[in-house]
């Protein structure tokens, strides 16, 4: 089975706004990299946004979608929370935190109206957003003798490894980082050189 290492985001983080009857939807759209980005970005709106009636939010993170959540925050169930999720998939996007923050006007919405305005505050963030197409990589630390050197040099420069953190004394640490598609290919290539070990880091 082929492993797909692709997956869409956003470039930067984006604003969009709509309103309906007196109330104002806020959407911010923000890329993320992990889960532990979320509380203290929605700790933040909620500070500066903090008049505000609502502050929901869904978020979706991993190559496969599999971490998401979404939150309504006092609004009726599956009002808010849900449709913004929605438009996070029906971009196809991950690694994306969406939140909408909420000025009531007075007026009730009601159930559809809601489901219609979350959604279309979302929606607005993506439209004026860049959508990119970025890759999942694994990451290294290689700790291998100055004597390997050159070994070393040679596959990072053939496979296009990126390199970070290095150190080259008598004993070389070197952080490299590369698309998961092409794990098997480095890792089978590295096991050839003598005294190198290779120290799994993360995949992001």
């Amino acid at each position: 089975m082929t492993i797909s290492d692709t997956y869409k985001t956003i470039k930067a983080s984006s604003k969009g706004v709509f309103r309906e009857k007196g109330s104002r939807f806020i959407a911010f759209a923000t890329p993320l990299s992990s889960v532990e980005e979320v509380k203290p970005i929605i700790d933040g709106y909620k500070k500066k946004y903090h008049d505000a009636r609502h502050h929901c939010y869904a978020y979706l993170i991993g190559q496969d979608k599999s971490i998401w959540r979404a939150n309504d925050d006092g609004e009726p169930s599956g009002t808010a929370g849900k449709p913004i999720l929605g438009q996070i998939n029906s971009h196809d996007l991950s690694n994306i935190l969406i939140v909408v923050i909420r000025y009531f006007g007075g007026t009730l919405l009601g159930v559809s109206g809601l489901i219609n305005a979350y959604r279309t505050a979302a929606l607005e963030a993506i439209k004026n957003s860049e959508i990119i197409e970025c890759h999942v990589k694994e990451y290294y630390l290689l700790k291998f003798p100055y004597s390997s050197m050159n070994e070393v040099m040679k596959i990072l420069k053939e496979e296009n490894i990126t390199q970070s953190d290095q150190v080259f004394e008598i004993n070389c640490i070197v952080k490299i980082s590369f698309r998961l598609t092409k794990r098997d290919l480095i890792l089978t290539r590295f096991s050839g050189i003598e005294n190198l070990t290779m120290q799994y880091l993360c995949t992001r």
